[in-house]
């Protein structure tokens, strides 16, 4: 059930315990350290799978994508699992292999040895789906980093799947929940070509009317491989022009126009979405409840910035070593087990625990609403209530989730 209150700003206090909270962790950690370790504890083995995708081309001399996102995420997640797992006399091992184009992941899958415990998947969710029906993979617990599709957590969901990256329908609602208590309720969008932006501009439809906020009207825009940098002045007119509204929305996963949308659509209004503010799980401005340290191992790892798939690289495997500590074992049933429980929880540099939701094997994390060079807002938004937790107002709730396969063992 959600709840709407009033404005009102954040209690330090509160904010306070927050942080207070992150440390138990390391206290944690040095008591266990006071503890007998295992005795000749195998290593944890890790796999890292990708399906290497075309990447197109930035506009505005952007940053590319880097054919690396999501590796060094889990690489450097590797490093801190093992700095940590020292305490305990813990280790963990990461096989990372990238698929091409042409390739069958399945067969890559197999490659694996036998019966791969846990596998870090960063592909599409055709791949996903794929694997994760295997009768060879029944006993794997695959991390899902690379795939937002919402249907992943819904009527296709699968047991044994974990999603680490946020769905679709999780950044709509961190947005929408960002609009309606600035009260910028009616929103025009404007869509790109492509499937996956239909898929992100469907996410905020949906969202729009899960906290009350309206679509005034819809168009679609098709840059047809143009060049719109030299255009944008007047080609953005016609396409945001329309009955009154408070902001532009728009869905442009691939980035083929939306970055030139900005300031120039037809009035004068913020554009939120894909571009402009944007709703992620991580980003170069986030350094709150010590992310700084995070973003500043990754850089000096990567050499660039940590983006949202390397985050979740990051998170897959440290909640793979997090649940091996806490368990003082790298028995592979253990952890798995452990990771698959309700009761389980991880730190995440986000401020609270973090946890995987029962009913479709969701992280629940929160999400920034990104500038850049800044962070706007942290969903989900002070005012949103929950009866569980305010981070299951992100995404599907339980009583709304079509998912029906996800079964957790004990």
């Amino acid at each position: 059930m959600l709840a709407r209150l009033g404005h009102r700003r954040g209690d330090p206090r509160r904010r306070m315990a927050h942080g207070a909270g992150l440390a138990m962790p390391g206290l944690l950690l040095m008591l266990l350290a006071l503890l007998p370790a295992p005795a000749g504890a195998r290593p944890l083995a890790i796999h890292y799978l990708e399906r290497r995708v075309e990447r197109p081309s930035p506009l505005n001399n952007e940053d590319p994508i880097p054919d690396d996102e999501g590796l060094k995420g889990a690489e450097l997640g590797l490093k801190d699992s093992n700095a940590t797992g020292r305490f305990v006399s813990l280790s963990f091992t990461l096989d990372s292999r990238v698929v091409g184009a042409d390739k069958d992941i399945r067969d890559a899958f197999r490659a694996l040895g036998e019966k791969p415990r846990f596998v870090i998947l960063n592909a599409p969710a055709e791949d996903v789906l794929a694997l994760a029906d295997l009768p060879e993979a029944r006993d794997t617990v695959f991390l899902n980093v690379g795939a937002p599709d919402t249907r992943l957590r819904e009527a296709d969901c699968r047991p044994r799947l974990l999603h680490v990256l946020p769905s679709r329908a999780m950044l709509a609602d961190a947005l929408v929940q960002f609009l309606a208590y600035k009260r910028w309720t009616r929103i025009l969008l404007l869509s790109g070509p492509a499937p996956a932006d239909a898929l992100y501009a469907e996410a905020l439809k949906r969202s729009a009317r899960k906290f009350g906020a309206r679509i005034v009207t819809e168009s679609r825009f098709d840059p047809q491989g143009g060049d719109t940098r030299d255009t944008a002045l007047r080609e953005f007119v016609l396409p945001t022009r329309g009955p009154d509204h408070d902001v532009v929305a728009v869905a442009d996963e691939a980035g083929a126009f939306g970055a030139n949308l900005v300031y120039n659509t037809a009035a004068p209004r913020p554009v939120v979405g894909t571009q402009g503010l944007t709703p992620a799980a991580w980003g170069r401005p986030v350094e709150a409840w010590a992310a700084v340290q995070l973003q500043t191992r990754f850089r000096r790892l990567a050499g660039r910035a940590m983006r949202p798939v390397d985050y979740a690289g990051w998170m897959a495997v440290h909640t793979l070593g997090e649940a091996a500590v806490q368990a003082r074992s790298t028995d592979p049933a253990t952890v798995a087990a452990l990771v698959l429980s309700p009761t389980f929880e991880v730190g995440g540099f986000k401020g609270r625990p973090l946890s995987f939701r029962s009913w479709d094997g969701q992280l629940r994390q929160p999400l920034f609403l990104l500038w850049p060079g800044a962070v706007t807002a942290t969903a989900p938004i002070e005012g949103f209530l929950h009866h569980r937790t305010e981070l299951d107002t992100l995404g599907s709730d339980e009583p709304e989730s079509a998912c029906r396969a996800y079964r957790r063992p004990g």
